[in-house]
């Protein structure tokens, strides 16, 4: 199985970006949890830091598409440099703050001002899709490949951030994600060899032929959407396992029961990379929507029927098969209807859905959890897997898989926006 991975690190400069990559993405992972232990350690409240990572949250998926737009007009290296240097000062100013016992309101100025996030997981798979432009078996490799490491990064990012805050201090883990996360950036700019070449400015013939803003062609519109509601599984899938969990007098295994789900994405995308890719993108996109919706019905049953921690884990692990191929070929289909001078913007702005979609997944499962039993908040995962299908045939015709395409492929956009 991992042979046909080999041969994509057969080319010059893939090892160095990766691995460079995978580091600044587990400071990410790290973070979420960092910050409320943090801020829960220091303030004595889980409510001040949900509502400070909500806010940054928030500003994150503001900013993203706008540092993706800045990454397509001026380069990778020209824009990452500076933008990950500036958020080490909201960073510093965080921490500063806590430790001091400023106001409340200096907590969510500091974090929300940390939005210049590039999207160094975007940046991996616009290299790959640069580095293997004629080659589309290989670029759905890439983009498993991607996939899988994202849910590594998943898998060891919180439990790092637990054992530092909890075992060093409660500021370890937010350090370690910042040095960690600068560092990796600092190094994935610095593989200039494998960077795509930033966007020509646009001459008259491509802005009549092509629209301006990534989000006017409908295509990406019809994922974004699909995006947030799978993000609203994610958020709600792992807030409802943890309060769960802690319902049946066992907290600490939460953490082992996400990552149960995380691994299932991990193993589902490294085997969908290696399965050749057969019909349109559009179409094998809606399979994996169903797919997933279909899976996501487990933990459901699971959690209504009251089942130990043990099944509900073999559950978590089925469902997280679900989500790999859904998000390997949703990234696979905007870098073939994309063309090359959006495709930073485009995937921030996929990615930025997802954010958003978490943090109304997280408010609408704590609320659920509150007010009804433990097992009741898997409702909200299952209910917006079955809203990201709905969306997706809705909008199937857009991505080339309904009757309305007439037989066009996914790739034809790409080749009247680029001209």
């Amino acid at each position: 199985m991992l042979a046909p991975y080999r041969r994509l690190f057969s080319r010059p400069g893939t090892v160095a970006f990766t691995l460079a990559g995978l580091l600044a993405r587990l400071s990410m992972s790290m973070t979420g949890v960092s910050l409320v232990v943090l801020i829960a350690e220091r303030r004595g409240s889980y409510a001040l830091a949900g509502a400070v990572a909500a806010a940054g949250l928030v500003a994150v998926a503001i900013g993203m598409p706008l540092i993706g737009r800045l990454v397509d007009r001026f380069g990778q290296a020209r824009v990452t440099v500076p933008a990950v240097l500036y958020n080490l000062v909201p960073l510093c100013g965080l921490l500063l703050c806590v430790r001091l016992g400023a106001p409340d309101w200096t907590l969510y100025l500091c974090w929300a001002a940390g939005s210049a996030v590039p999207n160094l997981g975007g940046m991996a798979r616009a290299r790959w899709a640069h580095l293997l432009r004629d080659a589309p078996e290989d670029r759905h490799l890439a983009n498993s490949l991607e996939q899988a490491l994202d849910e590594l990064c998943f898998m060891a990012g919180p439990v790092l951030g637990m054992v530092l805050c909890t075992t060093v201090a409660p500021e370890a883990g937010m350090l370690a994600a910042g040095g960690v996360g600068a560092g990796g950036a600092l190094l994935f700019a610095a593989q200039r060899r494998t960077e795509p070449p930033p966007a020509d400015r646009p001459d008259a013939a491509v802005v009549a032929d092509g629209p301006r803003s990534p989000l006017r062609v409908p295509a990406l519109r019809v994922l974004t959407l699909t995006f947030l509601s799978t993000g609203m599984v994610f958020g709600a899938l792992d807030l409802t396992t943890v309060a769960y969990a802690d319902a049946l007098g066992n907290r600490p295994v939460a953490g082992g029961l996400l990552a149960l789900v995380a691994a299932g994405s991990c193993v589902a995308g490294l085997v969908f990379g290696t399965l050749r890719p057969t019909g349109p993108a559009g179409a094998r996109f809606l399979r994996g929507v169903a797919a997933m919706a279909g899976l996501l019905l487990l933990p459901l049953a699971a959690g209504l029927g009251g089942a130990g921690l043990a099944l509900l884990g073999v559950a978590l692990f089925a469902a997280g098969t679900g989500t790999a191929p859904t998000m390997v070929t949703g990234m696979t289909l905007i870098q073939e209807l994309l063309p090359q001078r959006q495709l930073n913007e485009a995937m921030a702005i996929a990615v930025s859905g997802i954010m958003i979609g978490i943090s109304t997944g997280s408010a609408l499962a704590g609320t659920l959890a509150e007010h009804a039993g433990p097992g009741a908040g898997y409702w909200i995962p299952a209910g917006a897997a079955a809203l990201a299908l709905l969306i997706a045939l809705a909008g199937r015709h857009h991505l080339g898989a309904g009757p309305r395409s007439s037989g066009r492929t996914a790739s034809e956009p790409t080749v009247s926006a680029t001209r």
